[in-house]
């Protein structure tokens, strides 16, 4: 009886520990959460956010050139990627180290096809695109309305062409495939969704 109940005393202590590490877990994300929206407000939100459907994309892409491949056109991504890339990584890519990746993808799409991957054809179009972009596309249209809007656009389309590829939408969340192409894909709309709903604000 005595053993009994000093066990049910060390569980009670330990489900009474896990509580009090939970309520001290939501009292530390609600301060994070009040943090970082007095640090950088709705734009802190707006930059993570396009982090994240940038980073979707391109896993949507490396997803698609491995043996996940699906039948939905990915190359819709690219300029998805070049409307939603950071400022900071879309300057580095416009810059001299664009240029410089561009040349050498062209070099060896032109002299050396044989050794010119398949899968660096959508890569090295993007690095292409960024590069030789002009300024309208490059400054304005991704900074207002047009590219959101063109990201959007984007995000439906391959939403529900990947429904369509998978059977139905109970089979895009059930099949193992399906899954994690569902979840990038619905990450993709993150971002413009959070754009529009700022813009409007």
């Amino acid at each position: 009886m005595a053993k009994s109940y000093l066990a049910m005393r060390e569980q009670q202590e330990a489900s009474d520990l896990i509580a009090a590490d939970l309520q001290a877990l939501v009292v530390s994300a609600k301060k994070l959460a009040n943090h970082a929206i007095r640090l950088g407000g709705l734009g802190f939100g707006t930059s993570f956010l396009e982090w994240l459907a940038s980073f979707a994309a391109i896993y949507l892409l490396i997803l698609d050139r491995t043996n996940w491949r699906t039948n939905i056109l990915t190359s819709l991504l690219i300029p998805y990627i070049f409307f939603s890339l950071p400022s900071i990584l879309f300057g580095l890519f416009r810059g001299d180290v664009g240029k410089w990746i561009a040349f050498i993808a062209v070099v060896l799409r032109l002299f050396f096809p044989r050794h010119f991957p398949d899968w660096l054809e959508l890569p090295a179009a993007l690095i292409l695109l960024i590069v030789v972009a002009p300024s309208i596309f490059a400054s304005n249209f991704r900074s207002n309305l047009v590219g959101v809007a063109i990201c959007l656009a984007i995000a439906c389309y391959l939403l529900q062409e990947h429904i369509r590829a998978s059977g139905g939408f109970r089979n895009s969340f059930t099949k193992a495939k399906g899954v994690s192409n569902t979840v990038g894909i619905i990450l993709l709309f993150v971002y413009p969704a959070w754009a529009f709903i700022i813009h409007f604000l």
